[in-house]
């Protein structure tokens, strides 16, 4: 029985420099009988040198060579088809995929005949728990955002008492309280700021509390569950989104720092913040838009860029995970690893996927040639 090939691809998106392998997994694919072959300068962008994976055990080559051979490929972002000639028909493309947004390339992948499985399709059951890439990479988003905030922000974040007089602590509101707001809360908190929060899901306002910050939140009003499929937000009422303009409108122009988090799978990011709430807000304040690559919750936030309205500033910074690269590399290839090694089979000497399996059925795109993911079945194109 021959040892299957998992190969680590050099990542190609614009600002994307986190790699799907570090030397820790290598080396423990290896230990499950795996060979591993690692793109040139996969990991640089990382600080991975390529002599840290070979001390490891992996075999460095150009693209076409780890490609060649490969049964698994590991990817941060979905690659191109067009990146992947002579991948072998059969071979599986796993990373953060983004199914919704490029339909196109989710054919070619079909067209390719690879097996592409999703990871940010992978459910939030327990047993998953340690495969789910959004969590670790909104936990680091979460805590970035408060690091560009405080770089952006034009004053202390904590009530200092001196000599001099009292400083007063910075007021940071986090609007969204899933992983990435709760992570928001608890850096904005250790930095000793006063910190406030809102979600449309009341079952927040209990983890709100736990952390120290103040929940915020619209009151006997219809749709205040707002709790979605997956533990996300759901869209809620006109009645609702017009109460929670009201509150948001008041509190906001006493706020110096506001970070938005709010995303619905498979739908534009909720418009969470208007223009003309942003002109009620003090000059030098500052709103971090983690929802920017998906339309943003700030009007006018520019992706990829930090823009001023009405002396507010509003960061609205691509692939936020990847600001902090070796942390994300280090999560996101651990989440690798425990997907696919909880499918190892040691008689195969590779992972296998029970086609009734729930997490089988819930990240896999393609199959076969087809699309057979049922979450992409109403989509327009499907074969």
């Amino acid at each position: 029985m021959s040892s299957i090939h998992v190969t680590v691809l050099r990542e190609s998106a614009v600002a994307e420099r986190r790699v799907a392998a570090t030397p820790e997994t290598v080396k423990k694919f290896i230990a499950l009988g795996a060979v591993v072959s690692v793109e040139a300068g996969a990991g640089e962008s990382a600080s991975i040198a390529d002599a840290a994976y070979a001390e490891a055990g992996a075999a460095i080559a150009d693209r076409a060579s780890v490609l060649g051979e490969a049964d698994i490929v590991l990817s941060i972002q979905g690659p191109a088809p067009t990146s992947l000639a002579g991948i072998k028909p059969g071979a599986w493309l796993v990373g953060n995929l983004d199914p919704y947004a490029d339909r196109a390339r989710i054919e070619g992948y079909a067209a390719l005949g690879i097996e592409a499985l999703a990871m940010e399709f992978m459910p939030r059951i327990t047993r998953a728990q340690s495969m789910d890439t959004l969590s670790s990479q909104s936990n680091l988003a979460g805590y970035r955002a408060v690091l560009d905030a405080a770089h952006e922000f034009g004053r202390a974040f904590p009530m200092m008492m001196t000599a001099a007089g009292t400083i007063a602590a910075a007021r940071v509101f986090v609007m969204g309280v899933g992983v990435a707001g709760l992570q928001a809360i608890a850096t904005a908190r250790r930095l000793g700021a006063q910190v406030s929060a809102t979600d449309v899901r009341s079952a927040t306002k209990e983890q709100i509390q736990s952390l120290g910050a103040k929940p915020i939140f619209v009151e006997n009003v219809a749709g205040i569950e707002g709790e979605g499929t997956g533990g996300y937000a759901s869209e809620m009422s006109a009645e609702y989104q017009q109460a929670q303009a009201e509150l948001v409108s008041s509190h906001i122009a006493k706020q110096d720092i506001v970070i938005t988090t709010a995303l619905i799978p498979g739908k534009p990011a909720p418009r969470l913040i208007t223009d003309a709430q942003i002109a009620t807000m003090k000059p030098g304040s500052v709103i971090v838009d983690l929802a920017a690559e998906q339309g943003g919750n700030v009007e006018g936030a520019v992706l990829g860029e930090v823009t001023e309205r009405h002396g507010v500033l509003i960061v609205a910074h691509r692939n936020v995970p990847s600001r902090l690269a070796a942390d994300a590399s280090a999560l996101f290839s651990r989440n690798l690893y425990n997907f696919l090694s909880a499918f190892w089979s040691k008689e195969a000497g590779r992972p296998v996927l029970p086609d009734e399996d729930e997490i089988t059925r819930a990240v896999r795109l393609t199959q076969g040639g087809r699309i057979v993911n049922e979450r992409l079945q109403d989509q327009p194109g499907n074969a």
